[in-house]
C-alpha cells in the first residue's frame, strides 16, 4: 500500500467552500494510486468558533487557573470537531471517511500537557482501517498518555501528528497544506518579492523553523527527516498543476535540484517579542551554574547565550520575561534589561566554510542603520539581535543584500 500524509492547517478548512478544496486534493492522491491519511487542525483562527486560541479563551474566562489536564481535554475538541467536519465532507462526496482521535491513532505521549512530547506510535489501529479501504481523517495536536488521559501536543502538534503518522505508517511522502504556496525566503508581509524555494534541505528548513518561520513545525522537520520521509509544503489555494510548493529534503538532492545559482544563504527569518537580560559580576562556574539552573527551574528557555569573563547576556520570549527576572533575581543576581527587541537570522547551508558572510551581515545591517545588539552563529545560521522597531528593516535590509529576490 502506498500510503501519504496530508496534513491541512485551519484556514485550509475554516468554510465550506476551503472543504470542498481539501475533498479535491485527497481525491487528486487517491486518483495517483495513494491511500492518504488526512490530519486536520482546529478549524479558522481566533475569533472563528472552534479556534484553538477561542477555545483557549472560553476556558479562561469561565475560570483563568483552569488545571493543565482540563485545559488539554477543552483544546483538543477543537480538532475532533475539524475531523468530524471534514470527514463529512469526504463522505457526501462519496468517499468512506471515518474519524479518529489523536489516541485513536496510536499517538501515545507523555503527560506533560499543553507541550507533550510523544513517546511512541502504535498504529496497527488506524493500519486496518486503511486495509479496510477507509479514509482515515485523524485530529491532529493531539495524543494520550498511558494514564488514558488526552494530551496536546503544544504549537504547530498537528504537523508533528502528520509527521509521526508518516514515520510510523512508512509514507512515501507528506503533504503539507497551509495558506501559503511554500517555503518563502522571508515573510511576504514583511518582503513582497520574497520568493518560493522549490527545494530545500531538513537542515535548512529546520533552523528556519526555530529561527521563527511558521511553515512547518521543527518537531515535525526532526521527525521526518530521521525517517528519510520527504515533506511537500504547498497551498490548499493553488492550482496544484501549476504551483508545486516546497519539497523538504536531504541536502545532497537539494544541491542537485538547484538552478544553478549561488546560495549562500537560503531565507531570512525574525523572531520578534524577544527580551534581552545581562547578568553583571563574576562568570565563575558556579555562577553561571546557579544562574542557568535558577532559569531552568523556573521553565524559562534561553537562546543566544554570551557568556565573558564579567558579563551573561541572553534573550528570552517576551511572555517568559518576568518570570525569568523574578528567578534570578530570587537568586540574588542584578539583572539589565532590555525589552522590545527581534532576532534577526539568515540561514544557509551554502555558508558553512564560506569567508565573508558575517562581514556581509554586518554591512546590510549599518547601511540601513540597525544597531546590533548581540550576536551568535553556527555553521548555518546567523542571528542578531536588534530593536524591534528595526525587525522588518533589518529583514530587507538582509534580504537584499544576498539576493534572495532574483
Amino acid at each position: 500500500m502506498r500510503i501519504i500524509v496530508q496534513k491541512f492547517g485551519g484556514t485550509s478548512l475554516a468554510t465550506a467552500a476551503y472543504r470542498d478544496l481539501v475533498a479535491a486534493r485527497v481525491a487528486a492522491a487517491m486518483h495517483r494510486g495513494l491511500a492518504p491519511v488526512v490530519v486536520v487542525s482546529a478549524m479558522g483562527r481566533v475569533g472563528d468558533p472552534y479556534a484553538t486560541d477561542t477555545l483557549l479563551r472560553l476556558g479562561r474566562d469561565v475560570f483563568p487557573d483552569t488545571p493543565a489536564r482540563e485545559t488539554d481535554l477543552l483544546l483538543a475538541c477543537g480538532e475532533i470537531i475539524s475531523a468530524v467536519v471534514m470527514a463529512g465532507t469526504l463522505r457526501s462526496q462519496g468517499f468512506p471517511a471515518i474519524v479518529l482521535t489523536g489516541g485513536q491513532a496510536g499517538i501515545i505521549t507523555d503527560r506533560a500537557f499543553g507541550n507533550a512530547r510523544i513517546l511512541r506510535v502504535e498504529p496497527e489501529h488506524l493500519r486496518r482501517h486503511l486495509d479496510r479501504g477507509d479514509l482515515c481523517v485523524v485530529a491532529g495536536f493531539q495524543g494520550v498518555a498511558e494514564t488514558g488521559d488526552i494530551t496536546t501536543l503544544g504549537r504547530g502538534g498537528s504537523d508533528t501528528t502528520a509527521a509521526a503518522l508518516s514515520v510510523a505508517l512508512r509514507a512515501e511522502l507528506l503533504e503539507i497544506y497551509t495558506d501559503v504556496n511554500g517555503v518563502k525566503t522571508a515573510d511576504p508581509r514583511i518582503v513582497p518579492e520574497a520568493r518560493t524555494l522549490p527545494v530545500v534541505s531538513y537542515e535548512e528548513i529546520f533552523q528556519m523553523a526555530h529561527q521563527g518561520a511558521k511553515v512547518m513545525h521543527p518537531r515535525a522537520v526532526e521527525l521526518a527527516m530521521r525517517a528519510n520521509v520527504p515533506v511537500r509544503v504547498r497551498s490548499t489555494f493553488d492550482d496544484p498543476d501549476k504551483e508545486a510548493g516546497t519539497l523538504i529534503t536531504h541536502g545532497f538532492e537539494v544541491a542537485g535540484q538547484w538552478d544553478g545559482l549561488s546560495r549562500v544563504v537560503t531565507g531570512v527569518t525574525h523572531l520578534p517579542d524577544v527580551v534581552q537580560f545581562a547578568v553583571d559580576g563574576s562568570a565563575e562556574q558556579t555562577d553561571s551554574v546557579r544562574l542557568f539552573r535558577a532559569l531552568a527551574d523556573a521553565g524559562v528557555s534561553v537562546d543566544l547565550i554570551n557568556v565573558s569573563p564579567d558579563r551573561r547576556r541572553f534573550i528570552v520570549a517576551a511572555d517568559d520575561a518576568a518570570r525569568a527576572q523574578r528567578a534570578m533575581e530570587s537568586k540574588g543576581f542584578t539583572v539589565g534589561v532590555r525589552p522590545e527587541c527581534a532576532k534577526v537570522s539568515v540561514v544557509g547551508t551554502g555558508m558553512r566554510g564560506i569567508p565573508g558572510v558575517m562581514a556581509a551581515v554586518v554591512e546590510a545591517l549599518e547601511q540601513d542603520g540597525v544597531q546590533i545588539l548581540q550576536s551568535a552563529d553556527s555553521h548555518v545560521t546567523i542571528s542578531c539581535l536588534v530593536s524591534r522597531p528595526d525587525m522588518e528593516r533589518a529583514v530587507q535590509a538582509l534580504h537584499r543584500k544576498f539576493g534572495l529576490e532574483r
